[in-house]
């Protein structure tokens, strides 16, 4: 801000100068000549006709102009030599988990791609590092072959709220199979491992309790939910073929309920859902009797347990949420207390047809495997998410950002601080 002003003052000196209101000679003073515009010379102080203010205005736009081309600050990022530094793509890179991924892996200081076509993805998740010699944004939808050299690739891409996954089902089973084939065979290619974002809703509707990665699940194959939990299933079944077949390095992690920053506003999620209903005084639906249960992780402890499934040797599904488990009915009251304020009230709704009814993640081969577990507590978490929220409604023009910025996760003290639970530690 400091060199704004002082470039503002001299173009301001230059451009008065060009008629005659400011002399350029040498002088520890600026000196103000008398003109026909009545500008007067004491002490620097200036007297101007409309003609003069005009001029002024055309050189406010043009500064104003000038400041929008300034280098752009990006958050600061570690430096890698060649040797260490990895080429990363990230599908689905501009959705709500894939962003903060790229939060991630550009501030360890790898290059990192995006591929992304934009159908619950938005530009503004990663426009805090567009322009960055690390960063590249790729307008592309997988169901289409990419042809791209990397080193390690985080199959993301897919809708994943019932909402959006249900708007095309036949575009979410091409996406999770079609899109999972291309991945694979881009990993094949150039050797690059692949982790495929798998899915709690391999499990169904559980009859087994807590759910390990075991369990065979208790799925519709021809319910609503069908397109993508069956498509999940496919990508999991496609990527240890590839495995045996094709020799490709794969992971598969499966991820359970996930909230934070950058959720989509109406994603139908439950999280959303009561969040946006607590804010804006609507009444908070539950679908349901409400004892329905349901495990929730921040979506810091998700990046963190992605990475780490990532840089291990591990290669078979590995559950990744949150064991802390509450039924729906509390996390409204919650969510509803948290906001503070609200008049909503609390109604009960037809329930959803193939909605599990339990919801708990076993993170055993996790902890075990990884040293992995999530560390952020549930009303942290959620007083986060609840801050953007907030901002996101006050928005009444496209100038008014609400970018939650990479270090407002605290990642560069990720490393040992509050993330990865060491082995042992």
């Amino acid at each position: 801000m400091g060199n704004n002003k002082v470039l503002t003052s001299i173009l301001l000196v230059i451009y008065l100068s060009q008629y005659g209101y400011v002399s350029t000679t040498s002088s520890d003073n600026v000196d103000v000549d008398e003109g026909a515009d009545g500008v007067c010379g004491a002490q620097g102080e200036m007297s101007m006709s409309s003609s003069s203010l005009l001029r002024m205005a055309e050189l406010e736009e043009r500064i104003a102009q000038l400041e929008e081309t300034v280098v752009k600050k990006y958050p600061e990022v570690k430096f890698l030599t060649y040797q260490d530094r990895k080429r990363i793509l990230i599908t689905g890179g501009a959705g709500f988990v894939g962003s903060h991924l790229v939060d991630r892996l550009m501030l360890q200081g790898h290059e990192v791609s995006v591929a992304d076509n934009f159908f619950t993805g938005r530009k503004r998740n990663v426009e805090q590092w567009m322009g960055h010699e690390n960063f590249e944004l790729i307008n592309h939808d997988i169901v289409n072959p990419l042809y791209i050299e990397v080193d390690e690739i985080y199959h993301l891409a897919s809708p994943a709220s019932p909402p959006h996954y249900m708007h095309n089902p036949v575009k979410t089973i091409k996406t999770n199979t079609m899109g999972t084939i291309n991945m694979l065979g881009l990993g094949k290619r150039v050797r690059a491992k692949v982790l495929i974002a798998s899915t709690s809703e391999v499990y169904g509707d559980p009859e087994v309790h807590p759910q390990g990665e075991e369990y065979w699940g208790h799925v519709n194959p021809i319910g609503p939910r069908a397109c993508y939990d069956e498509g999940k299933r496919v990508a999991e079944a496609l990527s240890y073929a590839y495995q045996k077949q094709e020799k490709v390095d794969v992971r598969v992690a499966r991820i359970f309920n996930t909230y934070g920053p950058r959720m989509h506003m109406n994603d139908g999620r439950v999280v959303s859902n009561f969040i946006l209903q607590s804010l804006q005084n609507q009444t908070i639906k539950i679908y349901g009797t409400g004892t329905q249960t349901r495990s929730f992780q921040y979506v810091s402890d998700l990046v963190d347990g992605l990475i780490a499934l990532m840089n291990s040797n591990y290669t078979q599904p590995i559950n990744i949420g949150n064991p802390e488990e509450h039924t729906i009915q509390e996390f409204a009251v919650m969510i509803r207390d948290l906001v503070g304020g609200t008049k909503s009230e609390i109604e009960h709704v037809s329930p959803v047809e193939d909605d599990p009814q339990k919801r708990r993640p076993d993170i055993t081969r996790a902890k075990k495997e990884l040293g992995w577990e999530p560390v952020v507590p549930l009303r942290v978490g959620l007083e986060k998410t609840i801050a953007y929220f907030r901002k996101e409604l006050q928005r009444s023009s496209h100038s008014e950002r609400n970018i939650f910025h990479p270090t407002q996760h605290n990642y560069h003290d990720t490393d040992n601080v509050i993330r990865i639970v060491k082995k042992g530690g």
